[in-house]
This record gives structure tokens, sequence and C-alpha cells, in this order.
């Protein structure tokens, strides 16, 4: 149980209180949801994913710590939009689409022309998302690509990760992933891949399920942070990592004014017309991601809703695509990100989701746990000494989050592709994905499926076909 004022109680078998607006439900922090300290214990760790965004902006834009920070800050502050209006889930990046956008966003030169490249996409995700939650279209359209294309950009974006910059490109050719951090990768990955993708973890993990305060239980929930703990001592004992340098024990003051004016569409106006238009088909492909993990968020929240009879949580896939879709508008227009703003942070809504499962006396209601970690996730950004002590490793944490992100979309690009010819199809629409990008990637897609899997023989060929076989059988 959480910290709570007496407007927080609900009666057993209703929605957790609010104030009812249309699609959505106001909810506000001990008024209608208590405050869960194992949320808040995790956010102090959890919260360096977040901060690792920082990297991307610095490297991709060469702008300074401080608006970088700045940004990820006001992303940060909107993902709380989710609790606030009535969605229980835990948003995240779009991740899997990380390496396509840096790819996408490196065919522009650095500076304005590239800026507008981001404004014109996180602009066009955010169009979708609101059309189709708003439309109510969402479902039907994604049921409507075929399963090898889904596969395909789901497979490039794993190749892109893996052959990208923060991957296993050479330092040669700019790489800043292994080729600068060879033993602190190493260390992280195999930690990481253990605890998240390991036969023997899980095992283990199952045998210790109902005990309480086992070491194992308690490393299960907190999914990356051991990987990034052990780069971060690998990298400083073998020299890769600099030993963090608190010089500041005060609150981060945030530079809103520079952003708003230099790094936004009041800096450098709306797009043209054409960087719209080209921005699309990585929008799309965005999107088709983004729409996966929102059914996977859903799957988590009904078999959460069937578990605890005391509460019903109303859960809505066109609420959560509009509140995407506004997250992506305002950051777009106001402070643009590489990572855009995406439906789901799957380990953690997990992590919660169970928590909740254990029962009321472990969390009255599952808006105080989810509620709880984005607020304190975004509050540890304003503590300086803690990002301080994380600042050195979030070069590593981005390496680290894209190969994690690369063996869970590999494995989930060949679940969708079940025949040969959907595997073909989805390999070489992946491959040219990640090296030609979404335009000519999509085009490879269409083209593939229409010639290999959908062109069907006429019924009269087959009529003639047979005719002539038993004609040749009967000499």
């Amino acid at each position: 149980m959480g910290f709570q004022l007496n407007t927080a109680i609900r009666q057993d078998g209703q929605e957790q209180p609010g104030i009812k607006m249309g699609l959505f439900t106001l909810r506000l922090p001990l008024i209608h949801f208590p405050i869960e300290m194992p949320e808040v214990i995790q956010a102090l760790f959890m919260f360096v994913t977040g901060l690792s965004a920082t990297a991307f902006l610095q490297d991709m834009f060469d702008m300074p710590f401080e608006v970088a920070l700045t940004i990820v800050l006001f992303h940060e502050i909107t993902y709380c939009l989710h609790q606030l209006m009535g969605d229980p889930i835990i948003s995240g990046w779009i991740t899997p689409a990380i390496p396509l956008t840096i790819a996408y966003l490196g065919r522009y030169g650095i500076g304005m022309e590239r800026l507008e490249a981001l404004i014109a996409l996180q602009m066009s995700v955010g169009v979708l998302f609101l059309i189709l939650g708003l439309s109510g279209m969402a479902q039907k359209i994604t049921n409507k690509v075929p399963n090898s294309i889904k596969a395909g950009i789901i497979m490039g974006a794993a190749v892109a990760a893996v052959t990208g910059k923060y991957g296993f490109l050479s330092a040669a050719k700019g790489g800043k992933g292994f080729a600068l951090y060879p033993y602190s990768i190493t260390a992280g990955m195999i930690v990481a891949f253990f605890l998240l993708f390991s036969v023997g973890f899980k095992e283990m993990r199952l045998k210790v399920n109902n005990k309480s305060g086992s070491f194992i239980g308690f490393v299960a929930k907190y999914g990356m942070v051991p990987g990034i703990i052990a780069g971060m001592v690998t990298g400083i004992i073998s020299k890769e990592i600099p030993m963090p340098v608190i010089d500041n024990w005060g609150f981060f003051i945030p530079h809103f004014k520079t952003v708003f004016t230099s790094w936004s569409v009041f800096g450098v106006g709306i797009p043209s017309l054409d960087v719209f238009l080209a921005a699309m088909p990585m929008a799309f492909v965005a999107y088709i991601i983004a729409f996966g993990d929102i059914i996977v968020g859903e799957s988590l929240l009904k078999r959460a809703n069937k578990i605890r009879t005391d509460e019903y949580i109303d859960v809505n896939t066109n609420r959560t695509n509009v509140l995407c879709g506004l997250r992506n508008m305002l950051e777009g227009l106001l402070a643009p990100t590489v990572t855009l703003a995406g439906p789901l942070w799957a380990a953690m809504t997990v992590a919660v989701t169970e928590r909740y499962c254990q029962g009321k006396k472990a969390m009255s209601t599952i808006f105080g746990g989810t509620g709880t970690f984005n607020i304190m996730k975004f509050a540890c950004i304003l503590f300086l000494p803690l990002v301080a002590v994380f600042k050195p490793v979030l070069p590593l944490a981005i390496a680290l989050t894209l190969m994690v992100q690369a063996f869970a979309c590999f494995f989930i690009a060949m679940e969708l592709a079940e025949t040969p010819e959907e595997r073909g199809v989805a390999g070489v629409t992946g491959a040219i994905l990640a090296v030609g990008g979404p335009t000519y990637g999509l085009a490879a897609g269409v083209i593939l499926y229409f010639f290999v899997q959908w062109l069907r023989p006429a019924k009269d060929v087959d009529v003639v076909d047979s005719v002539l076989e038993e004609a040749e059988a009967t000499k």
C-alpha cells in the first residue's frame, strides 16, 4: 500500500477514482492514486535508460549537454500524460525504430536540415497516431499489412541496430559502439542477455518465483540495469569509461527558452512539404512498430484485469493512440527527440503489472505503480548528482539498449514469418530497409510480397496444366 488521501480509495470491482473527461479520466497523484515506494526505488535506477537519449541528441545534432538534458526532461514529463489522463500503461520510446530513425536522419546534413527532418518525422508520426486513434482505423490498417512485411520492418530495425554506429560499425566509419567500448559492451551484453533471454535464468527465476526476498527475483525486476552496471564497472576497470565526477550537488534548471527558440519550430520554422513527404515512409514504419507495442501493453493489462477483480482497469487502444499522438505533436513542435514518443516500455510495464498481480496489499491500484514510476523518473533527471554518476555511461547505455532490442526484434520477426516465402520476403525487405532506408525497404517489401506471395496462376491455367498432365500420362 502506498501514500494517498481518502479520495483515492475505491470500492472493490470499480474503477480507480478520477474525473471523467470523455475519452480521458483525469487522475492526480495522492488525490486519485497513491505514491508507491517500490516504484520510487526502481525509478532511481531505471531513469538512466531515458537519460541515455541525451547521447543520441548530442551525437546527431552536436548540441550542448544541458540542452539535450532539457529535451529529455520535456520528453519524460510527457510520459506522465498517460496516467494523468487515465491510461495505465508505462509508455516509452519507439525503441526498435531508433536505428532506422538514426539512419534516416543521417541522410541529412547536421544542423538545420537534419533538425527539420526530425521535426517533420515526429509530427508525421503524431498525425498518424491521432488520425488512426480517433477514427478507430488503427487495428484495421495494421491487420492489412502482411506478416512478411511486418517481419521485414522489425528485422530491418534489428540489422540496423547491430550494424549501425552504436553497434558493430568500425571506428574508421564512425562507429561509436563496440569500436570504442569493446570490453564494456561485451560484459554488459553478457549480463543483460543472460538476465533477459537465457533459458537457464528463466528456470532459476521460476524455481524462486514464490520466495519473497530472493536475490534472483530481485535482480529479475530490474531488466537492463544490472547489464549497464556490469558494463560500467568493466569500463572503469579497463579505462574505457572515466570515473564519474560530481561537481554540482544542486538541481538542474531546464533551458526551456533555448530549446524553444533554437531547437523547435519557433526557431527553425515549419519544414517544407517536401521534407514532410520524405518523412512519411519512415513515419509509417515507426507507427507499425509502435502499434505492435500497443497490442503487447493491452495484453498485459487485460491479464492483470482478470487476476485482480477488485479493480476494473479501463483498457482503451484508441486512447493510447491519441495520447501518443499528442505527445509526438507536442515534442515535434517544441522539443523534438530522436527516440520518438512510443506507447510502451515493455520491461517496466511487465515489472509493475507483475507486482500488481500479487494482490491489493502489494499495490492497491495499477495507477499507483505506473504513475509513481513516471513521476519519479523525470524527477530524478532534476537531481544533478544522480545525473553525474551515470553521465559517463550514457554511450554504453545506448549501445546495450539497441543490442537488447535487436535480439528481441530478431526472434519476433522470425515468429511472424511462418513460411519459407514469408521468411525470404522478410529477410530481403529488412536488409534493404537497414541499408537503403524506409522508402526503398517498403517498396521492396510490397513488390516482393506481390510477386512471391500474392500472385497466383489463374484457374484456367490450372485446368490446362491438369489436362496436359493427363494426356502425357496416357501415352
